[in-house]
């Protein structure tokens, strides 16, 4: 893994600590859960993906650039 894909990581792993609580704001999956399903983050893995435990009883990941969450702590800007 290069440097700045290592520091990514890092970076997801401090915005997405395990445990904490998220919501789905979209997902680019026949099997995703509905918009809006809550879940807690299981952990990151080494290339970036958030895994999650979705309140669905699914353990689908999420894909960062692709797929989007948001901690239940934060506000998504509008610009």
């Amino acid at each position: 893994m290069d440097e700045m894909n290592r520091k990514r990581v890092e970076v997801l792993r401090k915005q997405y600590p395990s445990g904490c609580t998220v919501v789905l704001v979209s997902m680019d999956d026949e099997f995703a859960p509905p918009k809006g399903t809550k879940g807690k983050v299981i952990h990151v893995d080494d290339i970036g993906s958030i895994h999650i435990a979705w309140e669905t009883g699914s353990t689908l990941g999420v894909v960062p650039g692709v797929d989007m969450v948001k901690r239940m702590d934060e506000e998504i800007p509008t610009k």
